[in-house]
């Protein structure tokens, strides 16, 4: 895994943007699209309003959600609210190609298996996608992968629900497509998180995070959320 620290959330937002745009324009001159599959956070919407501001060919790419809770379409508890207010402010990503996980829906397991088989129409079959932005909490989740649920032993679908997690069920990404993809960004802040970083670098496959693969990985880490990796320090970049 390649993790690269920096001084503070903004710098992290910043250095994303422009990560996942370098991404967008190699994928894009390859094979003529580029599928993203988004996670939630205040730092990510920062990450996504700096990139909604950038010079790419929006006309190919195409956003997905890697977890959403379940909740009425515009609620605060959504990441798609937020991904849309934040992605959206520069108006140039075409609004049809971001695609929110069906949770309103009175059948939540057929709006799973529907969800999948966007990904498919998208991301080929299997689906596979040219970069997943990944989070990580303070207790070692990551998408809505929490410690504990049974969503975390699912390896015959890409789409799931979980059980109630912080009020809330939520539709999620598992570990099959996520470690299918061609990158995996984590994007990660704040002191509250630092004990994680060191297991999820530690390749400490006890928490949910762990299971991701390592191999093609990127940590971006403000200072702050590496405090605890002594080896590490703002501004370095080291791989592992």
């Amino acid at each position: 895994m390649e993790i690269e620290v920096l001084d503070d959330a903004e710098s992290v937002a910043q250095r994303a943007a422009r990560f996942i745009a370098d991404a967008a324009r190699d994928a894009i001159t390859t094979r003529g699209l580029f599928v993203m599959a988004v996670s939630g956070g205040h730092t990510p919407w920062v990450m996504l309003r700096d990139l909604g501001s950038m010079d790419i060919p929006w006309w190919a790419v195409h956003i997905l959600q890697v977890d959403e809770r379940v909740a009425p379409e515009g609620d605060p508890d959504r990441n798609l609210t937020h991904l849309r207010e934040s992605l959206m402010s520069a108006g140039r990503m075409p609004p049809g190609q971001v695609y929110p996980m069906p949770v309103e829906s009175p059948d939540l397991d057929s709006a799973a298996e529907f969800y999948t088989q966007t990904l498919g129409k998208i991301a080929g079959t299997p689906p596979v996608l040219d970069l997943v932005h990944l989070g990580l909490g303070p207790d070692g989740h990551t998408a809505s992968l929490v410690p504990g649920d049974s969503v975390l032993e699912v390896q015959d679908a890409d789409v799931a629900l979980t059980g109630p997690y912080q009020g809330r069920r939520r539709m999620t990404l598992t570990y099959p497509i996520l470690n299918r993809a061609r990158r995996i960004l984590w994007v990660v802040t704040g002191a509250d998180k630092a004990s994680m970083v060191n297991r999820l670098l530690d390749g400490d496959q006890s928490i949910p995070a762990g299971r991701i693969r390592r191999d093609r990985a990127v940590l971006l880490a403000d200072s702050a959320a590496a405090s605890g990796r002594r080896s590490i320090t703002a501004g370095g970049v080291i791989c592992g």
